[in-house]
């Protein structure tokens, strides 16, 4: 069961990026009129150099995953960028069979957090918000009151309008927020507790929906966002994630203020 989690992922994975690239820019003509967009499956195989039955079976997540000298070889054909073709390498090596079970922050990461002077806060797998410190909570907001099942940084970024509301640039944080996201689902996509945050997600965000039936996959562990404060005004932040070296699904997500804006 654990396994069909992966290849589903990946067969899907492979077909985005097919449908994605334009024929044209690869000198392939054909007397056959194209019904869809991108490349054909039997085109792709040539050019892969792998067999039409294994690549259908690969994007229809059956048969064996691919080796790594296969993966190489479909990354140059579908034109993945390095990021995509280390998100597929990923997926090819497969999960390790884990459950997963919602963390528990030791107790010296959170006193850690807690002696930062900047807003800092600890999410798992899931992104689901573990520990925060108390500068967190003057920027964002009281966690404590959130119900834990919504405790998400998906889950208000996407469904909280009051959090929206203080994004100046919500689409951009909230899609490369979503693509992050997806490199890690994909790997845990045989677990129903990620399974059901994404079904639950694509009901009641058209926004969400849509940009995770895209399939793109990002690795940005820090980025630039400006958020509204309703006493401080428009705030320029800087933010990084660390991984822990005890549990690297525990991440520590630090923010630097760089500037105010008015009131």
């Amino acid at each position: 069961m654990r396994k069909v989690g992966v290849h589903k992922q990946l067969g899907e994975f492979l077909r985005q990026r097919r449908e994605k690239i334009d024929p044209d820019t690869r000198k392939i003509r054909t007397r056959k009129r194209r019904r869809t967009p991108g490349l054909r499956r039997e085109e792709v195989a040539e050019l892969a150099g792998i067999s039409i039955d294994w690549y259908v079976r690969l994007e229809q997540g059956r048969g064996s995953l691919p080796s790594k000298n296969t993966v190489s070889a479909l990354a140059k054909a579908l034109e993945l960028s390095s990021t995509e073709r280390s998100h597929l390498m990923k997926l090819a090596i497969g999960n390790s069979g884990r459950i997963y079970r919602r963390e528990t922050v030791p107790d010296n990461l959170k006193e850690l957090i807690n002696y930062l002077t900047t807003p800092a806060y600890i999410i798992g797998a899931r992104y689901d918000i573990l520990c925060w410190n108390r500068a967190a909570t003057d920027l964002f907001g009281d966690f404590e009151a959130i119900p834990i099942g919504e405790r998400n940084v998906l889950f208000q970024t996407f469904i909280n309008r009051e959090i929206r509301k203080k994004h100046s640039n919500w689409e951009d944080d909230a899609q490369r927020l979503l693509e992050n996201f997806r490199s890690v689902y994909d790997l845990w996509s045989h677990e129903p507790e990620f399974t059901s945050l994404v079904d639950e997600l694509s009901t009641l965000s058209p926004e969400f929906k849509k940009w995770w039936n895209a399939h793109q996959v990002r690795r940005s562990s820090s980025a630039e966002k400006i958020v509204r404060h309703p006493k401080k005004g428009e705030i320029k932040l800087k933010y990084s994630t660390f991984q822990s070296n005890d549990n690297p699904d525990l991440r520590l997500v630090l923010y630097k203020v760089e500037a105010f804006g008015p009131s």
